[in-house]
């Protein structure tokens, strides 16, 4: 990876939607050479992917939970059988896996508190091996940077 690659990276952090002609003058490339090293970019794994971010509160999840879970062993297989569990259920869209007292947090998005209360109840924790689960709600998003952080 050599400065170009990094501007293009960086270039497209920042609008995801440029054209290889519109990249290709913000980096100092024609557009053939731009778009061989933008499909390098893509195949060696630099770029994983392309989306919209959606306001999730103006597409009806107006409610952000984060919950921890602790599972009662933390070995391979109950891992495994938590991750596929959660990986099927669209109301969580963060799931990491952490050090310290808890295993995971997750972050929940549902239209409300009820809808939430549903989900915990009925979803979460029936999936075997959770032991314990602490959910805290958030009051305001303070900063919200996915765009344009780690710089390049």
């Amino acid at each position: 990876m050599d400065k170009i690659d990094r501007r293009m990276l960086q270039a497209l952090k920042a609008n995801g939607r440029l054209t290889v002609q519109e990249l290709s003058a913000q980096v100092g490339l024609s557009p053939s050479p731009c778009s061989r090293r933008l499909k390098a970019l893509e195949e060696e794994g630099y770029i994983q992917g392309y989306c919209a971010l959606i306001d999730e509160r103006r597409v009806g999840f107006g409610v952000s939970v984060f919950v921890s879970v602790q599972l009662d062993r933390q070995v391979d297989d109950a891992l495994e059988a938590f991750e596929t569990a959660v990986s099927g259920y669209p109301e969580v869209v963060d799931c990491w896996l952490m050090t310290g007292n808890r295993d995971y947090l997750l972050r929940i998005a549902t239209e409300d508190m009820a809808d939430f209360e549903r989900f915990l109840t009925h979803s979460l924790t029936k999936i075997p091996g959770v032991a314990t689960i602490e959910s805290s709600i958030p009051l305001r998003r303070v900063k919200f940077d996915i765009c344009r952080a780690p710089a390049v």
